[in-house]
Parts: structure tokens; C-alpha cells; sequence
């Protein structure tokens, strides 16, 4: 199954080093997640509305109006008489929001799994309630909430800091292998329930050159990504 979700992931990695604090990582995916929604044509009412030009994808990532941390990828219903923006090689056209019914929230975690995943998975669940309500409750949608996350299951990585880098040694610095077990256990336990589908991607990577990269299962990765869209195109028949 050729998604365009995980072209553009393996594309982070995949001959070339992976910097993990480039911002537009969760933008990105959070767009072919959408196209792949919209191309899948598992949901009639998604591709009406956006055939129809009533919904699409936030320019901000955030309604108008309504306070709030903005998420990777929010996908909802266009404000009348406002330019939209249209991009070559999409379908979803871009523009203001009022309301939420799709939002999705990436997380790359790479190396250093056991100091991150508190945060990650915080952060995880604040953008939850932000997606239902905003910062002062001022708006309750119902919106899809939809967790993407990845994480790095190789042998050893290393991670990069402007001129630095860091080794993981498999001591003062695990490896990625020596973490990701725990780690996804603590994000099926305390993270899905917050979300309406938590997505794992689980890839190997050293992140050093020639910078490979491979899937731990793609034929897994595949299907499961295929019954999450599934899923997903159900919910938005049944809430929109």
C-alpha cells in the first residue's frame, strides 16, 4: 500500500540527517495524512466535503477565534468568503477554520526515549484537550483526535545539536532499542485513551551517514496504517 504519510516519513530520514528539532515535521505529515484520507475514498462525506470546498485544512493550524496551542494538522469547516489557497499535488485546499473535525498531533521520538516520553506524552494529552475546547473551553467541537507517533527501535543512533553530536552508548546514553519496548507500553497505556487513534510508527534508524533507514515490519506498518484510515473514515461518516 503506497500512503503518502509513509513516503513522507521515511523521507525524514532516509539519506539524509534527521534533525529533531525542525518544527515543520508535524505539519507535513499531518498533510499527507489527510490526502491519504482523502485519496483512500473510504469516507463519501469527507470527499464531499472537500470536493465541495467546505472543509479543509487550517493555513494556522487553529480556528478562528477560539485560543489555543496549535496542533500539527487541523482539518475543519471554512469561515465564508475568505481566500483559500489551493497547492499543487493536493486536494485539500487550505484556508481559515471555525470549526474542528480532524485534528492530528505528531511526535518523533528518536533517541533518548526515557527523558522524552514524559514530556511527549504531556504534551500529547494537553493538545487532546485543546482540540476539544480550546485554552478557555470556549469552544466544544467533537473533533477526531488523531496521535501520530514514531519511534526509533535501532541498535544505536545519533542525535545532533547544532555542531554536536550525540552517540548513544548503550549506558550514560541508551539506545533506542534498549528504551522503545518501555516506551511504547507507556504510550498505549496513558496516551491512546486520550485519542481517537494513536498511530505507532516504528522504524530503525542510526541517523548516521549514508543515514539508512527501514521499517521494523512495513508489511505491519502498512496494514496498520491502512485499519486506522478505516477507522478513522468511519468516525467522520457517523460524526459529520
Amino acid at each position: 500500500m503506497n500512503t503518502r504519510l509513509l513516503t513522507a516519513f521515511q523521507a525524514l530520514f532516509d539519506g539524509k540527517r534527521y534533525l529533531h528539532r525542525n518544527s515543520t515535521h508535524g505539519d507535513k505529515l499531518a498533510l499527507e495524512f489527510y490526502e491519504d484520507i482523502y485519496s483512500m475514498g473510504l469516507s463519501l462525506k469527507f470527499i464531499q466535503h472537500v470536493d465541495s470546498i467546505r472543509r479543509g485544512i487550517s493555513t494556522k493550524n487553529t480556528r478562528a477565534g477560539v485560543p489555543a496551542r496549535r496542533g500539527d494538522g487541523t482539518f475543519g469547516e471554512f469561515i465564508p468568503g475568505q481566500s483559500l489557497i489551493t497547492v499543487p499535488g493536493y486536494s485539500i485546499k487550505r484556508g481559515p477554520v471555525a470549526t474542528l473535525d480532524i485534528g492530528v498531533e505528531v511526535k518523533i521520538i528518536n533517541k533518548a526515549m526515557g527523558k522524552q516520553v514524559d514530556e511527549r506524552i504531556s504534551s500529547l494529552q494537553k493538545q487532546s484537550d485543546y482540540f476539544v475546547s480550546g485554552r478557555d473551553r470556549q469552544a466544544r467541537d467533537n473533533p477526531i483526535r488523531i496521535a501520530i507517533i514514531g519511534l526509533n527501535h535501532a541498535e544505536y543512533t545519533i542525535g545532533y545539536e547544532g555542531t554536536r553530536e550525540y552517540r548513544t552508548d548503550g549506558k550514560a546514553f541508551l539506545h533506542p532499542s534498549q528504551e522503545v519496548e518501555s516506551a511504547t507500553k507507556r504510550i498505549k497505556e496513558e496516551l491512546a485513551p486520550h485519542f481517537d487513534e494513536t498511530i505507532i510508527l516504528r522504524y530503525k534508524t542510526t541517523n548516521e551517514d549514508p543515514y539508512p533507514f527501514q521499517w521494523v515490519n512495513r508489511k505491519a506498518t502498512e496494514l496498520d496504517y491502512g485499519a486506522s484510515l478505516v477507522r478513522i473514515a468511519k468516525e467522520y461518516e457517523q460524526r459529520f
